[in-house]
């Protein structure tokens, strides 16, 4: 049976993005996100609780990331959870899980308006990741223009012509 792998996150960046290349000059960047979740007890009292989570992005969406989210900023993330292990100096064997960022969303916060980019700089391109030690975006991905999949054309009128071809 096929798996279904997809995470949906918006919060606070707990650091600033760190930015770095593979051998093949491929930028990769990882920051982490704080998501909060707010709820009301049975008592009335308010509570809420914290979750840290790691990610990492490519390409040209980390050069983005890098350039233009710093420590506190709001972001919705969406991507696929991995699982990374390693062998530390002292030879213990570790792991963790880390989102891989495949698509982010700049969101204003309380110290101001996200920055204007064009919407084809946030989310950059999918790039091969070589080095088998990464897991970087899907590769093998086409891009297909609305039109193709009975979206609206070019023109801006449906991609049929009338308004009968709407699918719903």
């Amino acid at each position: 049976m096929a798996g279904f792998n997809k995470v949906l996150l918006m919060g606070n960046l707990t650091r600033d993005p760190q930015l770095s290349y593979t051998p093949t000059q491929t930028a990769v960047v990882d920051f982490g996100l704080a998501v909060n979740r707010r709820w009301t007890g049975k008592g009335g009292e308010s509570k809420e609780e914290t979750c840290f989570v790691d990610c990492r992005a490519f390409g040209r969406q980390a050069e983005n990331i890098n350039k233009y989210l710093t420590k506190g900023r709001l972001v919705f993330v969406e991507g696929r959870l991995t699982f990374d292990s390693w062998t530390s100096q002292d030879g213990t064997k570790r792991s963790k899980h880390r989102v891989t960022v495949e698509t982010f969303q700049f969101l204003p916060s309380t110290a101001g308006a996200p920055p204007e980019i064009h919407p084809s700089e946030a989310y950059g391109e999918r790039t091969a990741i070589p080095d088998e030690n990464i897991q970087g975006p899907d590769t093998d991905a086409e891009f297909h223009p609305p039109e193709a999949y009975g979206g609206r054309a070019a023109t801006g009128g449906p991609a049929g012509g009338g308004k009968d071809d709407i699918p719903f």
